[in-house]
């Protein structure tokens, strides 16, 4: 990785590179991720076909479209992405995360570009995507104003990006903190910050401050009595998803 990075918070980096080795164990320390992983999919697909005229029928429904998947890790959104036909490429601030990636991509026969790198550093090598997936990862940066303003620059004029956080309220903290790391050990004690995470008015005036027109939010909510996430129109009380344009 080269040049300067404004916005990588070494620590929370650290925290993800220890467990890099787990990211393909359904039932390690990213179980949640492999959990939320489809209903997560669902919503991606959906606003990439709406917004590119795509029909998800089709074999290879975004051929020729150019993805970054930011904050990669082992590449569990990476490699769908690469099998629906789209030009993916990976990127981690955590080294560690990328061998591991690597791999499961050459045993799954799937040719992807995976880089440690940051947002800034390939906005200013000048490159531009299609789709930008910043998938629960602004939480974990150290601006996330500088952080948008990047992932806007990598975006082509009608580019969409989609971002995905944790809302900040007594029940994030119940959920997020209290439940998934200290109740469940779904997740390592300290592996979120309560104080970083946005609300989706933050959200939303972030990302326009970034010169990107939001367009759509929607909530992803766990059911523990079915034990299966979905996505929701109204609640965006803990985990929650935005869908943003590029306009020019």
């Amino acid at each position: 990785m080269q040049g300067a990075t404004t916005t990588i918070d070494a620590a929370e980096v650290a925290k993800f590179e220890a467990m890099a080795a787990e990211w393909w164990d359904a039932n390690g320390k990213f179980k949640p991720l492999h959990m939320m992983n489809p209903c997560r999919l669902d919503y991606i697909t959906s606003q990439i076909a709406a917004e590119f005229g795509r029909d998800l029928r089709n074999a290879h429904p975004f051929k020729g479209l150019r993805l970054l998947d930011i904050g990669c890790g082992g590449g569990l959104l990476s490699e769908p992405m690469a099998r629906l036909g789209a030009e993916v490429v990976g990127a981690d601030a955590a080294e560690g995360n990328l061998p591991v990636a690597r791999i499961h991509a050459s045993q799954s026969g799937l040719t992807i570009d995976y880089r440690h790198t940051t947002a800034e550093n390939l906005a200013g090598a000048g490159e531009k995507f299609d789709v930008v997936l910043n998938m629960e990862v602004v939480e974990h940066v150290a601006d996330p104003q500088a952080y948008l303003s990047a992932c806007h620059d990598l975006l082509n004029p009608g580019g969409l990006m989609l971002c995905s956080t944790i809302n900040r309220n007594p029940k994030s903290y119940m959920v997020a903190i209290f439940g998934a790391e200290r109740i469940m050990r779904w997740l390592p004690r300290g592996t979120h910050d309560w104080a970083k995470f946005i609300t989706p008015d933050e959200l939303y005036s972030l990302i326009e401050k970034a010169g990107l027109n939001p367009v759509d939010r929607k909530g992803f909510v766990f059911n523990p009595l079915t034990w299966s996430w979905s996505i929701s129109d109204k609640d965006l009380s803990v985990n929650y998803v935005t869908a943003s344009i590029r306009e020019k």
